[in-house]
């Protein structure tokens, strides 16, 4: 699509350049050249009046790759469009899906046309992104395009758990373009399908928005609801088209494949990408060392000019947070004018940048502190519509945010993006940074390291970022934990049969009959029925979002106001009995945490944070593959992969000073347990062999513990993971194994396969472990290389030296 973008403010990297060279934050910077683009005919079949109105916003020719997209959905081939951010990606799902509404129209308004029963199977497309803010913005597009090209008579609406009831009707009787997400597919539109008659008898397309996101057990859930929803569009005579449309991943004709359940030579990829790009920086910056500390670094790749610092060597010690950094940087890039988004991965992170950049914005301008806001999961629906149109007008100047902002939603003349933390993939990473200088224009990312050691190894060492290729997105539809609730929930929308075997990639039909032992399906000649006498949902036995743990909501108990919510697998660390919760600026205690609510109550002046602290332990359940290494001396170790529970609990709770975070306090908690039947990767070597390679029995519990806390750390460099998706433990001696023993595990029911990535993985990722601590210039370890921000020990006893010994030892006894 052509577009003019406005020219970038020019001096942004010149702030970063003088913010960051001198005292070595900045320590590389990457300049990403402009590219020209590359536009083609508008397609024969396009409706006329559709690409009018294209022309009136400013697309008078479409980009190459938006054409062969557009070609093969109208075509009826799956598809997935699979370019850069700020592509144009969604022209090659409207340009067919609406074009086949108003050639429906036409035809419908000949003579000859027939019965009006054929309004029945008018065209629909059914639109599906991963968050409410994407599908509102592709709305808020779309009647932009309908108005431009004078099209009243195709009717569009979102529907999803916000949407009030009248809406909905509105939108089964009526609607041409549905925009919904999956999670309303699966708790509403599927179980209640006969209501949806008219939508699933007419489905001509099915447009999946930022597929890439949907990954590990997420994408498995998608997979299945996906297959659900292409079952039941055949049972009304259905067969529709589905047009993924997805960040630059590697196998995006896989990914696409395995979503819909469909054979990879039945997906048409187009991944070449014709749109034009401005010139892109990307900055690589690490926080400034702790008052006392110095550090500098030269740089890589483009010259940061002289400083001083070039002759200097790297020093390493104690670093502020990513937060801070990233809090200073946003106050920096708004006083000089520039519109900035900074993306963070988690909620209480979005929250406490945007409440320290607004501090320090109020010493210089009152007026600027107040075009600054935080954005994330847990609002309540009217807060974040408002942002989102605050952001899109310009009342807002800046947000901090987590990725329900990384998905797509469309901010025009954005001229920066900070990004507080390794983002847990290149995919990820560069979809957040493609938000500066969308539409052409140039555009400045900065990825600021945290205390993460994974991120300490990506900033000094940009090939890992520049010359390293994306990630293929990896999930497992086949995952039973996911697979069976799914199963529920399809029978009883529409009895199961041996022909749907296949659409959910079963072997034979044992998965179901174990679900009619256990009482959830009744078998019948005809197929498998769900059990209606049962007192559950089926579709309320599970969660596509986590592991099955209802939400919390957040109550402030003197007016019974909601503030938000939070995920019921983290309540227990984040709203417990004492923990103090943020909310858009406001600090606020919890009281209590019953029956699925937490009651707060709001503290204008608190001067600590609150952190959770817990225990947990592995039991191994069956090994699925075992490796037994031997070295040239004879020293074994064992690698093995398999199914394990993982039994935590929260246990207390510290209380941190502000500003520095200072431990003043810890307080015990009566919290339950909570299991995990999941999958893990983990080692053993001899107490013996540790005690030779100089880790004796005193100080192996800190080697394993810091040589555990790496490995979580690391394996997201092979695995499409982040640190939060894995956890692991370490022990002396295993009362399975009788060895000292270190497990990594999934976080998520049935496991997600980051484990198993890492296990297929073993060397690559040892490598990398052992090199990262033992290249990390601290004495005794800090949170760039063996600490941990999620350990539930306080990240004692910790032993770095130790650590590297026992990775080196487990290398020597690996396979070359």
């Amino acid at each position: 699509m052509a577009h003019t973008g406005q020219v970038p403010r020019p001096d942004l990297v010149e702030l970063l350049r003088a913010t960051g060279v001198r005292d070595g934050r900045l320590v590389h910077l990457e300049q990403l050249p402009a590219r020209p683009g590359r536009t083609a005919d508008w397609p024969a079949w396009a409706d006329p009046d559709l690409v009018a109105g294209y022309r009136r916003l400013g697309v008078e020719r479409p980009w190459e790759h938006q054409v062969t997209a557009a070609e093969a959905a109208w075509a009826g081939r799956h598809t997935v469009i699979a370019t850069g951010t700020g592509s144009g990606k969604s022209l090659a799902a409207w340009l067919p899906a609406i074009s086949a509404v108003r050639a429906d129209a036409a035809l419908a308004a000949r003579p000859d046309a027939g019965s009006i029963a054929a309004y029945g199977r008018r065209p629909t497309t059914l639109y599906l992104s991963p968050t409410k803010a994407l599908a509102a913005d592709q709305l808020t597009g779309l009647h932009r395009l309908l108005d431009a090209a004078g099209l009243r008579g195709v009717r569009v609406t979102t529907c999803d758990g916000d949407t009030p009831l009248e809406e909905r009707d509105w939108a089964r009787d009526h609607a041409d373009v549905v925009l919904s997400n999956p999670d309303f597919l699966h708790f509403s539109m599927l179980p209640g399908h006969r209501r949806w008659q008219r939508l699933l008898k007419g489905l001509r397309y099915v447009v999946v928005d930022e597929c890439h996101a949907y990954r590990g057990v997420l994408g498995a859930h998608v997979a299945l609801v996906l297959r659900r929803l292409l079952r039941l569009a055949a049972h009304y005579g259905a067969s529709p088209t589905v047009i993924a449309a997805s960040a630059t991943t590697a196998e995006p004709a896989l990914t696409a494949a395995r979503l819909v359940g469909v054979p990879e030579s039945d997906v048409v990829a187009v991944t070449e990408d014709a749109a034009p790009a401005g010139r892109r920086t990307v900055a690589l910056w690490q926080p400034a060392l702790s008052a006392g500390w110095t550090a500098s670094w030269p740089g890589e790749g483009v010259e940061l000019g002289a400083s001083g610092a070039d002759d200097e060597a790297f020093e390493s010690g104690p670093r502020r947070s990513a937060t801070a950094e990233a809090a200073d940087l946003l106050a920096d890039l708004v006083v000089s004018g520039a519109r900035t988004l900074v993306f963070v991965r988690s909620r209480y992170g979005a929250e406490v940048i945007a409440e320290q950049a607004r501090r320090h914005l109020r010493e210089v301008d009152g007026e600027l502190a107040g075009r600054v806001a935080a954005y994330r999961g847990g609002y309540l629906p009217e807060e974040r519509r408002e942002l989102e149109r605050a952001l899109r007008s310009g009342e807002l100047l800046a947000l901090a945010t987590t990725n329900a902002l990384e998905l797509g939603v469309d901010v025009a003349g954005l001229d920066a993006v900070v990004i507080a933390g390794w983002p847990g993939t290149r995919v990820s990473m560069w979809q957040q940074a493609g938000r500066a200088g969308r539409a052409g224009a140039e555009g400045v990312a900065v990825l600021v390291a945290s205390e993460d050691p994974l991120d300490g190894f990506v900033v000094h060492h940009p090939e890992a970022i520049f010359g390293a290729g994306v990630e293929a997105t990896t999930f497992d539809p086949a995952n039973p934990y996911v697979l069976a609730p799914h199963l529920c929930a399809a029978a009883a929308e529409l009895q199961l049969t041996e022909g749907d075997l296949p659409l959910f990639g079963l072997p034979d039909a044992a998965l179901l009959d174990e679900l009619v032992r256990r009482g959830l399906l009744r078998r019948r000649p005809t197929g498998w029925f769900w059990n209606f006498s049962r007192p559950e949902r089926p579709q309320d036995l599970t969660d596509l979002r986590g592991g099955g743990d209802r939400p919390v909501q957040v109550v402030e108990s003197g007016t019974g106001t909601v503030l938000g919510t939070v995920d019921g697998a983290r309540a227990d660390a984040t709203v417990h009995p004492g923990a103090v919760y943020l909310h858009q600026g406001r600090t606020f205690v919890v009281d209590a945490l019953e029956d699925d609510v937490a009651l707060v109550h709001a503290e204008t002046e608190l001067g600590h944070r609150t952190k959770a602290r817990s225990s947990s332990s592995v039991r191994v359940l069956s090994v699925r593959d075992r490796q037994l290494w031997r070295a040239a001396d004879g020293t074994e170790a064992t690698w093995s992969f398999g199914d394990v529970e993982v039994t935590s609990q929260v246990t207390d709770y510290d209380r941190r000073r502000l500003p520095g975070m200072d431990i003043i306090g810890s307080y015990p908690l009566d919290m339950p347990e909570r299991v995990l039947p999941t999958t893990a990767v983990w080692w053993t070597l001899s107490a013996e062999a540790c005690e030779a390679a100089g880790v004796g029995k005193d100080s192996l519990p800190g080697a394993l513990h810091a040589a555990e806390h790496a490995s979580i750390g690391l394996l997201p460099l092979l695995a499409t993971c982040d640190r939060w998706d894995i956890g692991g433990l370490s022990t002396a001696v295993h009362p399975q194994t009788g060895q000292p023993t270190v497990f990594v595990h999934d976080g998520y029911p049935g496991g997600a396969g980051f484990a198993e990535r890492g296990y297929r993985a073993a060397v690559e990722w040892i490598g990398a472990t052992r090199d990262a601590i033992r290249s990390c210039g601290c004495a005794d370890g800090c949170p760039a290389c063996v600490q941990s921000p999620k350990c539930g020990n306080g990240n004692s006893p910790l032993d770095k030296a130790g650590a590297v010994r026992l990775l080196s030892l487990l290398l020597r006894c690996a396979p070359a």
